[in-house]
């Protein structure tokens, strides 16, 4: 996961031998894993898609809406990822993603939710690495995260230089040691599985050198 945010996620998947997808979804303000019992104005609602993009719903862990493009991705292949989280003024916002093909040249639309009983930009930014194929825990597998920014409601852009290192239920309770993380270069790294050593400390927290050159990104052009 690209980037995550308090409301929702954001990012890429193996999903089997043959198929690889971009992947963002939006959870609802309301507390459930079965999307059919969310009353209607608590339903996360699609605004608009784009080509060849899958959208419905989710369940399971939460609920709420779920897009996915079916995607060749390549291990080793740098991607950009674009998240735009836009408060209403009827206590709703209104969360788009876009993802950078570079085959192509061009920022592709994923997806825009509108979430009800909800007013905020972004906040809880973070990432993940997840195995959720237990039977490929023996492989090691990491992700690097670069160039990190933010740009506020005044178009000024921030670049990102800190990041704290935690770790879920399966790492705390020392069922898997095979974790780390930290700086590669000058991005921060996830990594897990295939049994290695040493791991890292959790809630470690990393900086790296504070970028200079925004992205250049021409928002009237996106789809």
């Amino acid at each position: 996961m690209a980037n995550g945010f308090a409301e929702g996620y954001f990012g890429i998947q193996v999903n089997s031998l043959t198929e690889r997808r971009i992947l963002f979804s939006v959870w609802s303000p309301y507390a459930t894993d079965n999307p059919a019992s969310i009353p209607a104005e608590l339903k996360i609602t699609m605004l608009k898609k784009g080509n060849n993009v899958n959208a419905g719903e989710f369940g399971n862990e939460g609920a709420g809406g779920q897009s996915f493009l079916v995607y060749p991705w390549k291990a080793g292949m740098t991607y950009k990822f674009l998240l735009r989280g836009q408060p209403q003024s009827d206590n709703s916002t209104i969360y788009t993603a876009y993802f950078f093909a570079p085959e192509e040249n061009i920022w592709l639309l994923i997806a825009s939710f509108k979430r009800p009983a909800t007013n905020t930009y972004l906040k809880n930014l973070h990432s993940f690495l997840e195995n959720f194929i237990t039977e490929t825990g023996d492989q090691t597998r990491m992700a690097i995260y670069g160039n990190p920014w933010v740009r506020d409601s005044n178009g000024l852009w921030t670049a990102l230089s800190s990041a704290k290192f935690t770790a879920d239920q399966t790492a705390r309770k020392r069922f898997r040691l095979d974790y780390a993380g930290g700086v590669k270069g000058n991005a921060f790294f996830l990594k897990n599985g295939g049994f290695f050593l040493p791991n890292v400390t959790i809630d470690s927290q990393f900086n790296i050198e504070k970028l200079s050159k925004p992205p250049v990104i021409d928002f009237t052009e996106l789809p």
